[in-house]
């Protein structure tokens, strides 16, 4: 008997994208009358003309084929835009594909955004219960599960209160801990569990790998966080643009991925180069007379952040630096910083010391929020550089000299 459980033939994915011309107006008067004039032609045109000027096909899955088998713990990995969640819908039968077939084996519980199948008016009790149901769980079965998922999800409480009144953070809990319990043979995380605490975070993969390990169920998991899918997965699926580019151990589905990122990305952001990011402006990475992202670990590298603040007050910036493999390195944030900012400053900068960090390629993330917690923008591995020996250092060592994350060359000796 096969132990595949998901199968993926030739999978493909079309939308049509409208594009509609933009018009200038001079006056009130001409907007009032532009609009006007749309509504009538609604009622005596075409319908298929008045939707936009011009489409395009967009292709968010292209001729995609794979197989998953039982207990696969899979990763599944890509820029913004890969087409990673159009994927999982698919498999988790919210949308249809344009073109191919999948065949799954099993029950699939998905978490793909925050409250994923809730039903806002419904308390987080009789929200439970309807999961449970559409698993195809009959009450007593959920009622074993009960106090396992509440005591997991921390939402006790809140337990008979209406879910619309939850926080992100206590919907995903209860949504994770719903769709992690009730024994689905297949289970399917978006990026959603980054709405979730530190602590959260790490009890959610820490069940992810029970239900993979232990009881022998599949995982398929999404995030940008190369550490967590390092950490626990052992398969690896790579998109890019639609395309399926690698699908292997994780440790090369890891090296795939950094070297289709490293075409993408360098040490200098601006915000043209995207349309959805209203606060960061320019980030800037660089060493004194190193013009390139090939950095020295005898030199300082410095940081600058410029963010539009004329709606965001009280801002505080968070750096974190990671390696290719994931792993946080350096974590900082200007929240504590001794520096007096002044409340129309929008430009912050760090300074990495020489001799802190190893040889290699360093991918960083921005974040951009309050001091009161509120989150206005993140911006993940839109910045790399490399560090190498160079310089004094390059006559006496060689290029594998260093074997740790850091190199600190500060530390005294006695």
């Amino acid at each position: 008997m096969s132990d595949v459980v998901i199968r993926v033939e030739n999978l493909s994915k079309k939308y049509i994208i409208g594009h509609q011309k933009q018009e200038h107006h001079t006056s009130f008067r001409d907007v009032i009358s532009n609009g006007a004039k749309s509504l009538w032609q609604g009622f005596t045109s075409d319908r298929k003309g008045l939707l936009c000027d011009h489409s395009e096909e967009f292709w968010a899955i292209k001729d995609m084929s794979f197989e998953i088998k039982q207990g696969d713990r899979v990763g599944i990995i890509g820029r913004n835009g890969a087409g990673k969640s159009t994927l999982l819908k698919i498999l988790s039968r919210i949308t249809e594909p344009t073109s191919g077939r999948i065949s799954i084996k099993g029950r699939v519980a998905s978490l793909l955004e925050v409250g994923t199948g809730f039903h806002p008016e419904l308390t987080g009790r009789e929200n439970i219960y309807l999961n449970g149901a559409i698993l195809g769980m009959d009450r007593s079965e959920i009622k074993k599960k009960f106090d396992e998922i509440v005591a997991f999800a921390e939402v006790e409480k809140f337990l008979d209160t209406p879910v619309k009144r939850y926080s992100s953070g206590m919907y995903v809990r209860l949504a994770f801990a719903v769709a992690a319990h009730l024994e689905p043979e297949i289970l399917i995380v978006d990026e959603v569990l980054a709405v979730g605490d530190a602590a959260f975070q790490k009890k959610c993969l820490g069940k992810m790998e029970d239900v993979a390990e232990k009881e022998g169920r599949t995982v398929l998991f999404v995030s940008h966080n190369i550490g967590a899918i390092k950490t626990l997965c052992n398969q690896g699926l790579v998109l890019n643009t639609g395309n399926l580019i690698y699908f292997g151990a994780i440790n090369g589905a890891i090296e795939e991925y950094n070297t289709t990122r490293n075409k993408f990305i360098s040490h200098h952001y601006l915000a043209s180069q995207e349309n959805h990011n209203p606060y960061i402006k320019e980030i800037k990475v660089f060493q004194e007379g190193i013009k390139d992202d090939h950095f020295q670990m005898d030199l300082p590298v410095h940081i600058s952040c410029e963010f539009d603040n004329k709606e965001v007050k009280d801002i505080v910036v968070t750096v974190v630096i990671r390696n290719s493999q994931g792993d946080w390195l350096i974590h900082s944030t200007d929240e504590f910083s001794q520096y007096p900012y002044d409340t129309d400053d929008s430009l912050r900068r760090i300074t990495i010391p020489s001799f802190i960090l190893a040889e290699g390629i360093y991918y960083m993330i921005f974040a951009l929020g309050t001091r009161q917690g509120t989150l206005y923008q993140k911006l993940e591995d839109i910045i790399k550089f490399n560090l190498e020996v160079a310089g004094e250092m390059s006559d006496k060592m060689s290029r594998s000299h260093w074997k740790g994350c850091l190199a600190p060359g500060v530390l005294q000796w006695n």
